[in-house]
């Protein structure tokens, strides 16, 4: 059976979606984070247009990066949308309100988990222990609150054996996929968030605040990050450049970046009809 055949008969069988969550770049947007360029570079509207068509829907696309909510506000605003899920899922922004995801971070350290991994000495036992290796991903490292942003070329699993000795089982580095930077060198962006924070656990506690269960929601992605949000949510669209095997509730789009959030947003009105 074909793809299309798959995903009709897949989305046939829940009721229709009011929550579409995104990633932002390589999913929702193009090359240098363009809402209008298609990953071969060319123009397209495809994406954009896609946004008309599913708030026309009624359905509400909520954006999920790891972009810092400030950035992320701007970014929201200008393509109509009011909620998002900031930090890798360590901010969450719904109908205006601001709230952390602490995960197992003590809320007695700081104001925010931001500050209570500083002030546990998380952050300066990384730095200290990769020195040279890895940084702060300056400037988009600033103004966060439910995490760190850091870059370099580290294994995950060595980092939070290091926090563990640190004191800090309850912090953890995700690797969020190869970034630029920093000359000269190939690096990986990392997050460094408590335990129980990340994309999949944003979104489930969002779906929970809405009063909807998964079957209500899809959600789309490229990276391996994004692809925990299957677990939480009815539907997954994977875009043509993402990473990840499809599966029971996972499905790979023929376009990529932009043009395959638009393939999943046509599918999912297609279903209503």
């Amino acid at each position: 059976m074909s793809l299309a055949a798959d995903l009709a008969r897949h989305l046939a069988g829940l009721p229709p979606v009011e929550v579409l969550y995104t990633d932002l770049d390589g999913t929702l947007l193009g090359p240098e984070g363009s809402l209008l360029t298609a990953s071969d570079g060319r123009p397209s509207v495809r994406g954009a247009r896609a946004l008309v068509d599913a708030a026309t829907a009624g359905i509400t696309v909520v954006p999920v990066s790891g972009r810092r909510r400030r950035q992320l506000a701007n970014d929201a605003r200008l393509m109509g949308l009011r909620d998002y899920i900031a930090e890798a899922g360590g901010t969450v922004v719904r109908g205006g309100e601001v709230t952390y995801e602490w995960g197992s971070c003590p809320r007695d350290l700081a104001a925010n988990p931001h500050d209570a991994l500083e002030a546990a000495g998380a952050v300066e036992a990384l730095l200290t222990a990769f020195a040279g290796r890895l940084r702060h991903y300056a400037p988009w490292h600033l103004d966060r609150e439910g995490g760190h942003l850091l870059h370099g070329l580290v294994d995950v699993d060595e980092a939070n054996a290091v926090l563990a000795e640190a004191g800090c089982r309850w912090a953890y580095l995700v690797d969020n996929g190869a970034t630029g930077g920093w000359p000269g060198r190939r690096v990986r962006a990392y997050h460094l968030l408590p335990r129980g924070v990340g994309k999949a656990t944003a979104v489930a506690d969002d779906l929970a605040a809405r009063g909807l269960d998964a079957t209500r929601a899809a959600a789309c992605g490229d990276s391996l990050e994004d692809l925990t949000i299957a677990r939480a949510v009815g539907t997954y669209f994977l875009v043509a450049n993402g990473h990840g095997d499809i599966g029971e509730r996972v499905f790979r789009m023929p376009g990529a970046m932009g043009e395959g959030f638009a393939d999943a947003v046509e599918a999912l009105l297609a279903a209503r009809r």
